[in-house]
C-alpha cells in the first residue's frame, strides 16, 4: 500500500461569505461543492479546487461563526501551500496581492524552490510555491471559469508544514507507519532554531510532501478562525481504504473506522503531536451529485441529509452576503 500525495486540507473560517469571495474572486479557485458540516449541517462545508475537484487540489473551510482567532503554536497544522506552474506565476500574484492589499510577504527560496507568503484575510497562514522545478505528482485542471490567466491558475496543494515539540513521534507515524521517506532539509525561517525536514510519499514532489518544524519554544495552538483542523492523505480506492483501516488498528492508534464522506470514504486519527491525519480516497468524486459543468452552484447535500434539506437552507445564509461584523 502506498499513499499517492495529498487528498486535502480542511481549515476553519467565521465568516462563510467573505471566505467565498476571497478564494474564489481573488484567487480564482473553483467552489466545487458547497455542502455542510456533516457532524454540525447548520453550517457550511465549502470544497474549493480545480475544474472538477481532482484529489490533491482541494482546500476546504469548515464554517464556525463568531468562532475567535487562532492563536498560533505548537502541535499545529501551520502553513498551507497552494502550487503555481512556474516562478514567472509568482511575479504574477505579487502584482495582485498588491492590487488587492493582500497580506504577503516578498518571493523566497525554501527546499530549492520559489515561494511566495501571504494571508487570507482571517489570517489564514498560506504560501503559493513555483512548480518551474518540480518532478512528481501532477497539479491539477485550470477551471475554465477562473478570473486568473490558465497560465497562473493554483493547480492543487503543495507541501503542508506541521508544527511539533517532538519531530521523532511524528516521523515515526509518517515514515513507519503511512510509508513516507525522508527527502531532506531546509533551514528554518528563525534564527538558531533546527532545520525543517521534508517528507515525501509516492511520486514526491509539491503534491506529496510534508514539511516538520520543531519548537520547543511556543506554547500549543489554541484552534479558531485562520487555523487548520486537518489533512488528508490520498488513497486510491475502497479496498485499500480497508486495509489501511487494518494497519491503524493494528499500530494501536486510535481512529473513526470508515467513515462514509458520500464524496470519498475516510478514516481518521490523531499522531502522537495531537495533529489530525485522515486518509481518504480519490473516488467516487464530486461529480456524484452535480455535472462537471455545475459543480458548487448549489447547495449538495449527502441522501442521508435530503429530507433535512428545507431545515437546512433556512439557517445557511446565501454565500453572496458578506457579513462586516
Amino acid at each position: 500500500m502506498e499513499l499517492k500525495g495529498l487528498h486535502h486540507v480542511s481549515a476553519i473560517t467565521a465568516k462563510a461569505g467573505n471566505n467565498f469571495e476571497f478564494y474564489t474572486k481573488v484567487l480564482g479557485m473553483r467552489l466545487i461543492k458547497k455542502t455542510v458540516n456533516q457532524d454540525d449541517i447548520n453550517v457550511y462545508h465549502l470544497f474549493y479546487g480545480d475544474q472538477i475537484g481532482s484529489p490533491g487540489t482541494e482546500l476546504t473551510f469548515f464554517e464556525i461563526p463568531h468562532a475567535a482567532r487562532t492563536h498560533e503554536g505548537n502541535n499545529s497544522i501551520s502553513e498551507i501551500s497552494l502550487r503555481v506552474s512556474n516562478d514567472e506565476a509568482l511575479e504574477f500574484w505579487e502584482n495582485r496581492f498588491i492590487e488587492y492589499e493582500v497580506d504577503h510577504d516578498e518571493v523566497t527560496t525554501r527546499f530549492r524552490r520559489r515561494v511566495l507568503p501571504f494571508k487570507d484575510p482571517e489570517g489564514q497562514r498560506l504560501l503559493l510555491v513555483s512548480d518551474q522545478e518540480n518532478r512528481g505528482v501532477q497539479g491539477g485542471i485550470p477551471w475554465e471559469g477562473s478570473p486568473i490567466p490558465h497560465e497562473y491558475f493554483i493547480l492543487g496543494l503543495g507541501p503542508v508544514k506541521l508544527t511539533v515539540p517532538n519531530i521523532e513521534r511524528t516521523e515515526a507515524v509518517l515514515t513507519e507507519l503511512l510509508g513516507f521517506r525522508k527527502s531532506g532539509t531546509y533551514p528554518s525561517p528563525i534564527s538558531g532554531h533546527n532545520p525543517i525536514v521534508v517528507y515525501e510519499t509516492s511520486e514526491g514532489g509539491t503534491g506529496a510532501e510534508i514539511h516538520i518544524e520543531e519548537r520547543t519554544d511556543i506554547p500549543r495552538e489554541r484552534l479558531g478562525r485562520g487555523g487548520v483542523h486537518h489533512v488528508a492523505f490520498r488513497v486510491d480506492n475502497e479496498e485499500e481504504l480497508r486495509n489501511w483501516i487494518a494497519k491503524i488498528n493494528e499500530s494501536k492508534f486510535a481512529n473513526s473506522g470508515y467513515v462514509d464522506r458520500f464524496y470519498f470514504r475516510s478514516l481518521y486519527f490523531r499522531e502522537p503531536n495531537g495533529i489530525l491525519f485522515e486518509l481518504a480516497t480519490d473516488g467516487p468524486g464530486f461529480a456524484t451529485d452535480e455535472t462537471e459543468q455545475h459543480l458548487g452552484e448549489t447547495l449538495a447535500l449527502p441522501p442521508f441529509l435530503e429530507s433535512k434539506r428545507k431545515e437546512i437552507e433556512s439557517k445557511l445564509k446565501p454565500l453572496n452576503t458578506k457579513s462586516t461584523n
